[in-house]
């Protein structure tokens, strides 16, 4: 499958892309984050790295956004926060190279893409971010 090609069907097996040692088992959002909000030496070591997610997708904020929040528990409305130090720790969100099909909240999905840490501040819509997914892949399960 192409680099950021968007799949929405069976789940293929993801292949291995966790630290040494580790299972393919796709990341779960908590593990990417220590008690006080920072980051998790798991996520400080697959950083710049790709990583399945498991999760569900929020709402996008508008149709045609390149990107979306991906959730810890469905979402019927979209977490968009406020600032860094608000950000939630069980939400990130995921790039796409391509338009993506949105789904219903319910669903759900892994993503695989590569991971980058640190507040990043969307300059079109204004939405700031802590963690992010990029040339993301997504995939029912």
């Amino acid at each position: 499958m192409a680099a950021g090609a968007v799949t929405l069907g069976h789940v293929a097996p993801v292949a291995p892309v966790l630290a040494a040692g580790s299972a393919s088992a796709p990341v779960r959002l908590r593990e990417l984050y220590e008690k006080d909000g920072s980051f998790s030496a798991l996520a400080e070591s697959l950083a710049g790295t790709r990583v399945p997610v498991r999760g569900f997708m929020a709402p996008p904020l508008k149709a045609d956004a390149d990107f979306f929040v991906l959730t810890k528990q469905p979402m019927s409305t979209c977490p968009f926060c406020e600032t860094a130090a608000e950000w939630p720790r069980d939400i990130l969100v995921v790039r796409t190279k391509r338009r993506f099909d949105v789904l219903a909240f319910n669903i759900g999905i892994v993503v695989d893409g590569v991971l980058e840490l640190g507040t990043e501040t969307d300059p079109e819509t204004g939405f700031v971010s802590r963690v992010r997914l990029v040339d993301a892949v997504v995939e029912r399960v």
